[in-house]
């Protein structure tokens, strides 16, 4: 692959637009440029929580993962009618979440976010990506969209947060329990 970014900024963006895969350009505020910063921004998060986690940690071999998939969700919709995103990733998220989620007891309970930092940041990502799914949801209502996109951040959210309960008992900590109170 030769170079792909030799000038970082080039000033056609000053004006509010930015430019899409296809070549046409699009208001930096539209729904389709909405998703792909709450990607993004979920791919950032995503780097922050490998780092709270060792080197040999098999969470951060699957958080890798997910983020080469989020950046070809995010490329796809750059390319209007583009698809890379597919229901082969959607099954691989799927079985990493019953992998994970099989060594957990049940809730009984709402649980809050925190326990650890890793924990915290896995639940923050996962407030990302429901966010994110919105966006798409929105983005849906007025473009057509991959499917298996739509799929892929919904089960997300449910895998970083049965990995955010794993890493909180892993470290020995305890899972934060919501408390009803009492109405006065």
């Amino acid at each position: 692959m030769g170079h792909r970014l030799s000038k970082i900024y080039t000033r056609t963006g000053d004006d509010g637009t930015t430019g899409l895969g296809d070549g046409s350009r699009i208001a930096k505020n539209t729904p389709r440029m909405e998703v792909i910063g709450s990607i993004d921004e979920l791919n950032s998060l995503l780097g922050l929580l490998q780092a709270e986690l060792p080197p040999d940690d098999v969470y951060r071999e699957i958080l890798s993962a997910i983020q080469h998939d989020l950046f070809d969700l995010g490329g796809e919709l750059s390319i209007p009618g583009h698809q890379l995103l597919t229901d082969e990733r959607v099954d691989w998220l799927e079985q990493r979440l019953d992998e994970i989620n099989q060594d957990l007891p049940p809730l009984k309970n709402f649980i809050l976010p925190g326990g650890n930092k890793a924990g915290s940041w896995c639940h923050y990502a996962r407030a990302v990506s429901r966010r994110t799914e919105r966006t798409m949801v929105s983005l849906k209502q007025t473009e057509d969209t991959n499917e298996s996109g739509n799929r892929y951040l919904n089960r997300l959210s449910d895998l970083l947060f049965v990995m955010a309960r794993s890493l909180v008992r892993r470290d020995n900590g305890e899972e934060i329990l919501w408390q009803q109170r009492e109405k006065s």
